[in-house]
């Protein structure tokens, strides 16, 4: 039998994004979430990313030049998740957020993880988070994994920013 499990170390490497305005989401990408702009193709692309890695984030016009978002109840992305390593650096980039007047659509302790989630600007869901150690995932009496929804403390999270 062959075996089809995918590479334990395997990771999504980046997300390409149909945008309404590239001016527009280039300046939400790397004003607000602090990406830095890689490469630009004219008016028609972008590539932003954290740490000069080539690109996490690629923004395009191609097929969505003066569109508008999907409305809800249709299929598509939910959200795109962007990890942060600690607990500081979520509640840095949180307050960023915040700070640039970003609504925010929810926040949730998930046990294994603390997440905060909103949209940009062409509706696009995002997530940002901070997963906690493995050996502080909750479980239940068999060992396995027991995820929660909890209501996460954002004054708690903020006053823990970098």
């Amino acid at each position: 039998m062959v075996d089809y499990s995918t590479h334990p170390e395997t990771r999504i490497g980046h997300i390409h994004l149909k945008v309404a305005d590239l001016e527009r989401a280039i300046a939400f990408y790397r004003d607000v979430m602090g990406f830095a702009l890689q490469q630009r193709y004219g008016d028609q692309a972008a590539f932003l990313a954290a740490g000069g890695y080539h690109h996490h984030i690629g923004l395009n016009t191609w097929e969505s030049r003066g569109g508008v978002a999907a409305p809800h109840g249709h299929t598509g992305l939910y959200h795109t998740a962007f990890l942060y390593p600690d607990r500081a650096s979520l509640g840095a980039a949180l307050a960023q957020v915040l700070e640039a007047g970003v609504e925010l659509d929810g926040a949730a302790d998930h046990g294994v993880s603390e997440a905060v989630y909103f949209r940009d600007p062409d509706g696009n869901g995002i997530e940002i988070y901070r997963d906690r150690a493995p050996e502080d995932w909750p479980r239940n009496a068999e060992g396995q994994l027991e995820m929660v929804n909890k209501r996460l403390d954002l004054n708690a999270l903020l006053a823990e920013a970098r």
